[in-house]
């Protein structure tokens, strides 16, 4: 196994850049950036191989530094951050876990940032009808410590064909089903961060497990796999 860490010299690269984030710096100082890039992705490598312990990884993904500025107010070229996930193998397995540095401003996320129609018409019916599994996973002491609470965006009143009286109606307006872990910049740059990732990680996976049990069956129970 690999062993990375970020160092400060990523950090104050990205400082720079947020400072002089235009084309002619960025060129100028493109060596720079790639070494810095290769080092992200060192960690990235060595964050997938731990996962790969404890989950099955289809692949790895470090985004690009460059911004879709097409239909964005904010015309600046370059991110100020590295950011890459890591996607599930399979059908059966569901959910996705994400990692975003950046100084300040760094964090972990996992879950289902946009559950395609089917998905969020399947979760929803699921907590209607029984959400009492769903509310233990995600309030165990274990799990809260080190994710906190569910997150995510919700519609303002119940959607369409549910119950706005619904005991469980503030799961389901959720759209959003996700876990945000907020790090500061000693903690990202502190030798023990890719095992703090990696114990996040681990943490999630109960409720990686259940979700996965409700989007691959129906309401019977039935699996819904081909």
């Amino acid at each position: 196994m690999t062993d990375s860490k970020i160092s400060k010299k990523v950090f104050d690269f990205l400082e720079e850049l947020s400072k002089n984030n235009h084309k002619d710096w960025f060129e100028k100082n493109k060596t720079t950036f790639k070494a810095h890039e290769t080092e992200v992705k060192s960690f990235l490598s060595n964050v997938k191989e731990r996962l790969e312990q404890h989950d099955d990884i289809e692949k790895m993904k470090l985004f690009r530094i460059y911004r879709d500025v097409r239909f964005s107010k904010d015309k600046t070229p370059y991110k100020t951050h590295f950011a890459g996930s890591f996607s599930r193998l399979g059908a059966h397995l569901r959910g996705g876990y994400y990692i975003h540095l950046q100084p300040g401003g760094s964090f972990l996320a996992t879950g289902f940032w946009a559950p395609n129609k089917d998905d969020l018409f399947r979760i929803r019916k699921e907590l209607e009808m029984d959400a009492s599994d769903f509310r233990k996973v995600i309030s165990d002491p274990d799990f809260t410590k080190i994710w906190g609470q569910l997150q995510g965006d919700a519609v303002k009143t119940a959607p369409k064909g549910f119950d706005k009286e619904h005991s469980d109606i503030d799961l389901i307006k959720n759209k959003q089903f996700i876990f945000v872990r907020k790090f500061t910049d000693k903690e990202v740059l502190s030798p023990n961060f890719v095992d703090e990732v990696d114990k996040s990680y681990q943490a999630i996976r109960p409720y990686f497990d259940l979700m996965s049990d409700i989007l691959t069956t129906n309401l019977n129970g039935e699996s819904t796999l081909k």
